[in-house]
């Protein structure tokens, strides 16, 4: 405890007040808010399979998917409205690279802004001492807004994809029963997206 003690009296905390660590603790809170809300989402949707003959019908197709977006591998059993039988039906698309790139930039925006927040508290005087730490400060920050534009732009464009393949209008389309203008298809529940919009 009094090591812990020691480490907080030397602590300079009020380099956190000037833009130096400031943009730092910005950069720390929301690489954690963007990693966690793309590494932890899962959502789930509904559809209702009505088929003429109401016995072979299914109100409640459930379809779950979840980080990291591989849909190919996302399958859910619908009713061919035919003797109570089933089909299994998968769902279409893998957006693990983008989503996976995206949130491996945050945990790493995170892990370097602790360190750099850490150097700036606890060892600014030799942080100040010659400019070899302000520079690499600098190039390494600028690595990672690089890259950070980089995984944002290419998560948008799998974000974007993720929406189309989950959305039960376009899902209920690879339904054989939902072909045939006698059996009714529809949506019941759309999956709530509002986690993955803030990842971005």
């Amino acid at each position: 405890m009094d090591v812990a003690n020691q480490l907080v009296a030397q602590g300079q905390f009020r380099v956190l007040k000037v833009p130096l660590g400031f943009i730092k603790v910005l950069e720390w809170f929301f690489a954690i808010f963007a990693f966690s809300t793309c590494g932890s989402y899962s959502g789930m949707f509904k559809m209702a399979v009505e088929c003429k003959n109401r016995t072979d019908s299914d109100l409640g197709v459930e379809v779950q998917f979840e980080y990291p977006f591989r849909l190919h591998q996302v399958y859910f059993d619908a009713p061919t409205c035919k003797d109570g039988s089933k089909e299994r039906v998968f769902l279409v698309g893998d957006y693990s690279s983008s989503a996976e790139f995206f949130v491996t930039i945050g945990v790493f925006a995170f892990l370097y802004s602790t360190a750099a927040l850490s150097i700036y508290i606890f060892f600014y005087e030799k942080y100040k001492e010659n400019n070899k730490g302000p520079l690499i400060d600098l190039g390494v920050t600028g690595v990672f807004a690089f890259m950070w534009l980089v995984s944002s732009a290419a998560w948008a464009k799998g974000l974007s994809d993720v929406k189309t393949a989950t959305n039960p209008d376009e899902v209920v389309t690879m339904i054989k029963a939902c072909e045939e203008k006698i059996h009714r298809c529809h949506e019941v529940h759309d999956p709530v997206m509002s986690g993955l919009n803030t990842s971005v």
